[in-house]
């Protein structure tokens, strides 16, 4: 089956628009049941000459089943970057969501936070493909974890996921391994890697759901222009920071010159000073030879006038 490529922003969020295809993807990602989610109201745009490209986000409030019977509702932000620059808008982000309160039930109230971040990246010092980044309570005096919850501290930290797709393989077992397959970068069936085979039987109707999207925008014409436009858009971005990186390069290759330039003239005036202060120390050491001479001298016209003197 031919899929479109959910790493664009636009397949993923056509992709996750869709309610079920949306509790799957949370509901594996946090292993909790999901009972609903609500899409938070996003804006999706390009601004400040693509600048916007460089983070897409989703929000959405999800109603979740514990073990305990209980229902809980949380703020899950998702968040899809390509580039590592991307990182202080993350930080960004995730700030104007601790100040945010979510009506719920008609009422103002602060939720507590999960954020998710697909990369379009690697990490250098990570080679897992899916990774949790979980908080725990720890006692410090009595050296314990410390099991209950506090609402408080819950509202204060979050949880985070991160997912490398470059680094997802073949692999087709478990539930997460489903959800990431879609996300997979190979079997591409084109050159600008926008479509590719999706080579895994759709054994649950999850599965079957998410593809079928995401077939429908891999092979529908008005559907591929758009993600060919944020392709090109992306190129465009890519040059942009191509172009930047090159700039401060020159930069620091000619202030670097600069410095060598610097360095050597100090090297020249120490080694003129070292030899001036060379020329100094043999000044001295004459004179001290000359006034060590003057002292022998002395002696001797002393020693005379002493013999002298006894005749």
């Amino acid at each position: 089956m031919i899929i479109a490529n959910p790493i664009y922003d636009t397949v993923f969020k056509r992709m996750m628009e869709n309610e079920r295809v949306a509790k799957f993807f949370i509901g594996t990602l946090l292993e909790e049941e999901i009972i609903s989610v609500e899409v938070k109201p996003q804006e999706f745009t390009y601004t400040d000459e693509l600048a916007g490209l460089a983070v897409f986000r989703l929000d959405f409030i999800a109603t979740i089943k514990t073990e305990k019977e209980e229902y809980k509702k949380i703020l899950i932000e998702i968040q899809k970057a390509k580039n590592q620059i991307d990182l202080m808008r993350f930080r960004r982000y995730l700030g104007e969501q601790y100040k945010k309160e979510n009506k719920i039930n008609n009422e103002n109230q602060a939720l507590p936070i999960t954020t998710i971040y697909i990369l379009g990246f690697t990490l250098p010092d990570i080679d897992s493909a899916c990774i949790k980044v979980e908080r725990k309570y720890k006692d410090l005096v009595n050296k314990t974890i410390i099991e209950k919850k506090s609402d408080f501290i819950e509202k204060l930290t979050h949880d985070s996921f991160v997912v490398q797709v470059d680094r997802i393989t073949d692999r087709y077992q478990t539930s997460l391994d489903k959800l990431l397959s879609v996300f997979e970068q190979n079997n591409f069936a084109d050159d600008r890697k926008i479509t590719k085979q999706f080579q895994h039987p759709t054994d649950t109707e999850d599965v079957k759901i998410m593809t079928d999207i995401l077939h429908h925008s891999g092979t529908n014409p008005e559907e591929r222009k758009r993600i060919e436009d944020e392709q090109e858009a992306w190129r465009t971005v890519n040059a942009m920071f191509e172009d930047k990186e090159k700039e401060l390069l020159k930069e620091l290759s000619y202030t670097k010159m600069e410095l060598n330039k610097k360095d050597k003239a100090l090297g020249e005036k120490d080694k003129a000073l070292g030899e001036k202060d060379k020329a100094l120390g043999e000044k001295d050491k004459a004179l001290v030879e000359k006034d060590k001479a003057l002292d022998e001298k002395n002696k001797i016209i002393e020693e005379l006038k002493r013999k002298l003197g006894e005749m």
